[in-house]
């Protein structure tokens, strides 16, 4: 038996986006009160603001030099240390402040010309590369010195690569050195490098006389003032100049003696012997003076040459590499038996 029911009427296929979407009911959060801590956090921002530290603008080239490396490899921070001593301030001379120690290395320089790194860090800053080598970078960004780097002579020897740092004074050195150092009218300073091959002779000429000095101390003298070869030759030529000019016929072995009279210098073998350096000194408490002649004697120095300045009567020294080289062509006159160590 079929029985008929009646037919639901059919509802039409629509899309999702067709249908409407349903009423919602409204979500909302009830409206926040501000606490006390987000009042205050306002204040509290910009009381921070205020006490970070204010940067100052560095010039460009200042920050380009921080950023350098050291001679280690490592980034080089930039120094800010105060110009004091440990006998108080620094001397400020043209804008410049001076420690005490500086002052000592201008002085130094100026009367020997170069002096040899390793010399100023035993003597002047008593074994304290460190502090050399700060005074030294202050000293030149002031353009008062120059450090160099040359190479040492081989006598015709082959020796390892090595190099010798040397400091020498610029123009501008020399006249703070003056004014900071109490020199007499008599003492003379130099500044620049000559003579690239005598570098290394020239810069232990400071050793022989501080070895010279103490010799002097010890037996009363005091006051001294150094007088370098180029002043002693330069005395010398033109002495010899004038009196040939006076009289061009005269006999020059005649004209050599009377100038090495004149300036006290030995004539050994037709020639006037100078020595490296001329220490001038006062006795007696000032009552008298008197001078002492130093030579600085090398391994290229032959027997006959050391020879006329062992007569001459100079205070000889000599290094301790270059008193073992000579003791190699030493003959039987015991020529080093007066050559004293460096």
């Amino acid at each position: 038996m079929r029985l008929d029911l009646p037919r639901e009427p059919e509802i039409p296929l629509t899309r999702d986006r067709d249908i409407d979407p349903p009423e919602t009911t409204d979500t909302r959060r009830p409206e926040r009160h501000d606490s006390p801590l987000d009042r205050r956090l306002p204040l509290l921002h910009q009381q921070a603001e205020e006490r970070q530290p204010r940067t100052v603008e560095i010039p460009h080239d200042e920050r380009r030099r921080d950023r350098e490396p050291d001679q280690r490899g490592r980034k080089r921070e930039r120094e800010v240390r105060p110009r004091r001593t440990r006998e108080g301030i620094a001397v400020e001379i043209r804008g410049i402040r001076l420690r005490q120690e500086e002052q000592a290395l201008l002085g130094e320089v100026g009367r020997f010309r170069v002096l040899n790194l390793k010399d100023v860090a035993r003597t002047i800053y008593g074994g304290n590369e460190r502090a050399m080598r700060s005074d030294l970078e202050y000293l030149r960004e002031h353009k008062l010195i120059s450090v160099d780097s040359v190479a040492p002579r081989n006598d015709g020897h082959w020796l390892p690569q090595k190099r010798i740092e040397v400091v020498t004074l610029s123009r501008e050195g020399v006249r703070l050195a003056q004014e900071t150092n109490n020199f007499s009218q008599e003492q003379m300073l130099y500044h620049d490098l000559v003579q690239l091959r005598e570098v290394e002779h020239d810069s232990q000429i400071y050793g022989a006389y501080r070895k010279e000095a103490e010799r002097i101390k010890e037996s009363g003298g005091s006051n001294f003032r150094v007088e370098l070869d180029y002043e002693l030759k330069s005395k010398v030529q033109k002495a010899i100049h004038a009196a040939r000019k006076v009289d061009p016929g005269r006999d020059m072995d005649e004209i050599k003696r009377e100038v090495a009279g004149q300036y006290e210098l030995p004539y050994v073998h037709n020639k006037i012997e100078i020595p490296d350096a001329r220490i001038h000194y006062d006795t007696d408490q000032g009552a008298r003076t008197a001078f002492s002649d130093i030579e600085v004697v090398t391994a290229a120095y032959r027997p006959g040459h050391i020879a006329a300045k062992a007569q001459a009567g100079f205070h000889m020294y000599a290094s301790a590499s270059d008193h073992s080289r000579l003791s190699k062509i030493e003959d039987e006159h015991h020529m080093l038996d007066w050559v004293m160590d460096l």
